[in-house]
């Protein structure tokens, strides 16, 4: 059979009114505003205020970097598609795009389930604190996380764009997302579509396991706690966390812990862009508004100019 290999995808995104588009472009332009100022905000602070240089805020700054990448991957090209209406993406960018999203979520997961360690280790041997959670196992830990992510996605990624795909060229989504893509493939990818299926079911469940397993022990070990107000400050310092967890795993769980067969595309792009585009804005409100240190460090940032010297060492 000739099979002529296609070299271009248009992105259907969500088929609206011109007026709707104009509306839409807007709001998520200030969506994706909000992202890129607030988690740089939250960089800026953890690594100018000398008092925040704790194991608990290097992953947070480093969750903050995933997420300006995170949203920038797809939000861009939205945007793009609801104001000028360029809806064609190349092959090659195509596969670009889905590797770095799926790159990226890999790496939340991960990230996730080191900071729920993290709090694990500070509330339940918070003696053994700095020895156990050292610069050193920080980096390492990581360093992990973003390899990690890197060496699980390749594989799948890799057999995804090496399927043909012969037409149509039509891409039931606002991104190149692997449930779509797998979809137009002219080769049976039920086997494909099976280790996408359980690679991303062992990942999510299992960082899942290792959040619950440590907000258990937590949780036991703050409710021996004597005083209240000793109960009241553990529990402060993992709040952010676990609704920062709750809205992640809820998303991905829906979109990924199901066979690709029985996804509905139309729901997954709704909920692929509360993830893409609104959650991100709300995490560093999220963690500076539950959080006294960051709004503390944030205030004297503001009172003694520390954003912009912090800026002046790097740019001259």
């Amino acid at each position: 059979i000739n099979e002529s290999r296609v070299t271009e995808f248009i992105l259907m995104g969500f088929p609206l009114s011109r007026q709707m588009e104009i509306f839409l472009f807007v709001l998520f332009l200030m969506f994706y505003l909000v992202t890129l100022s607030g988690n740089l905000v939250i960089i800026t602070i953890t690594l100018a205020d000398y008092q925040l240089r704790t194991p608990m805020y290097f992953f947070l700054w480093n969750f903050s970097f995933m997420e300006i990448w995170f949203t920038s991957v797809t939000v861009p090209k939205l945007l793009s598609s609801l104001l000028f209406g360029s809806r064609i993406i190349s092959f090659t960018s195509c596969m670009i795009q889905s590797f770095f999203y799926f790159f990226l979520v890999v790496t939340e997961f991960l990230l996730l389930a080191v900071m729920s360690f993290d709090r694990y280790v500070a509330i339940c041997n918070p003696l053994r604190y700095t020895v156990i959670m050292n610069s050193h196992v920080c980096f390492v830990l990581v360093f992990g996380a973003w390899t990690g992510a890197f060496l699980y996605i390749l594989g799948p990624l890799s057999a995804v764009a090496e399927v043909p795909y012969c037409g149509p060229n039509v891409v039931n989504h606002f991104f190149c997302d692997l449930t779509a893509l797998v979809k137009l493939s002219c080769k049976d990818t039920h086997v494909l579509e099976s280790a996408i299926f359980i690679m991303a079911s062992v990942l999510i469940l299992n960082s899942l396991v290792v959040t619950a397993v440590s907000y258990t022990y937590i949780i036991t070990t703050v409710l021996r706690t004597p005083m209240a107000q000793g109960r009241q400050k553990a529990f402060s310092t993992c709040t952010s966390h676990i609704t920062v967890v709750s809205i992640v795993y809820s998303t991905h769980i829906f979109m990924h812990v199901r066979p690709i067969e029985s996804s509905s595309l139309e729901l997954n792009k709704v909920v692929a862009l509360l993830t893409s585009v609104v959650t991100p804005s709300l995490n560093p409100f999220i963690y500076t508004l539950r959080n006294k240190q960051v709004k503390q460090a944030l205030k004297e940032a503001v009172a003694q100019n520390k954003v912009f010297l912090f800026y002046k060492k790097f740019i001259p």
